[in-house]
């Protein structure tokens, strides 16, 4: 029917019919259809402090080793709660002006952890700030590049209130009586990633995740009442970035636990106190943010695992008194 070899048009008008049609069904159909697309009830567009840190992420190219894409599959469960839908890039892809439209940041590549929670996991700023500094201050495997060009250097007596100093321990900052201080883009591009949570689906409306296997789910025999929760993994996940996997802290930035008497206490309602309502201690140390959105399941395991481990002695706590202590706080917050 078609003598591509002899016939050249013919092979041109062919490729480019089949150009055409692939363009429409892969692009300006599914295209046209995100026009009905509306935002999540309880979601809310960018702040324009916001709004200017999602232009530093694009000039920066962070989209090139991160995703913003939380897949439906069940090993993406750690990046979100559920897995992403239109609606949660609404705001995201508004329209620059009447030539262009925001970038897509969804990525291609997961070099670094996805960030579509990353806001939720990971609230805190000084985190963020160190993090930008020296990846290696916080994450000693970091691979990511840093950011110093976002910093600037300040003599202590130059400070002032306005200025965010930045808690950099002493291995990775000459200490001459200077701080590192956060530069505008700095600080804008941690107000966008601390934006970047995931809105709570309307009602009781839920999505599930593809189990990896039939199998997960089933409980083994003989366990029934046992606990599923690993301490020492919800250690590594909530609190691991800060206060490192061995519990040493690092010097300057962020406190140590092991040995700390806050933690050894055989009291424990100060220790779940902090871990529900964060921690400022108005000195180098960098703000601790709250973590009341565990269970209080969650916050007694990684507690145990924190109270029995390097070195550490203390006694267990119980889901009840962190429910004791949560209800303390409450009360004291109305």
């Amino acid at each position: 029917m078609f003598n591509f070899h002899k016939d050249h048009k013919m092979l041109v008008i062919v490729a480019l019919g089949v150009f055409v049609v692939l363009s429409v069904f892969i692009a300006i159909v599914p295209a046209s259809n995100l026009q009905y697309v509306e935002p999540l009830p309880t979601s809310k567009p960018l702040s324009e402090m916001e709004r200017a840190g999602l232009n530093v992420y694009v000039s920066e190219n962070c989209m090139a080793c991160h995703t913003q894409q939380v897949r439906g599959i069940e090993m993406d469960n750690v990046w979100g709660d559920r897995p992403s839908i239109p609606s949660d890039y609404y705001y995201d892809k508004q329209r620059l002006d009447i030539w262009r439209q925001s970038p897509s940041l969804l990525g291609s590549e997961r070099t670094g952890p996805d960030l579509t929670n990353i806001g939720a996991r990971q609230p805190g700023q000084s985190w963020h700030l160190l993090h930008l500094y020296n990846p290696r201050s916080v994450v000693g495997e970091s691979i990511m590049p840093s950011y110093p060009w976002m910093f600037e250097e300040k003599d202590s007596s130059a400070i002032t209130d306005e200025d965010v100093v930045v808690p950099v321990p002493e291995e990775f900052f000459n200490d001459t009586g200077e701080k590192i201080v956060a530069k505008p883009e700095a600080l804008q591009l941690v107000a966008y990633i601390q934006s970047l949570k995931q809105t709570p689906m309307p009602g009781n409306e839920t999505i599930e995740f593809i189990p990896a296997r039939e199998e997960a789910n089933i409980v083994e025999e003989g366990n029934e009442g046992a606990s599923s929760l690993d301490g020492e993994q919800l250690y590594m996940t909530n609190c691991a970035a800060c206060h490192q996997k061995a519990g040493q802290g690092l010097n300057g930035a962020f406190p140590p636990l092991v040995g700390s008497s806050i933690v050894n206490d055989q009291d424990p309602e100060l220790m779940i106190q902090i871990i529900l309502q964060g921690y400022d201690a108005r000195s180098d140390y960098g703000v601790m943010p709250p973590f009341s959105q565990l269970t209080n399941e969650e916050i007694a395991a990684i507690a145990n695992h924190e109270r029995s481990s390097w070195g550490n002695e203390a006694s267990t706590i119980t889901a009840k008194e962190v429910q004791e202590v949560r209800d303390y706080v409450m009360e004291l917050n109305q």
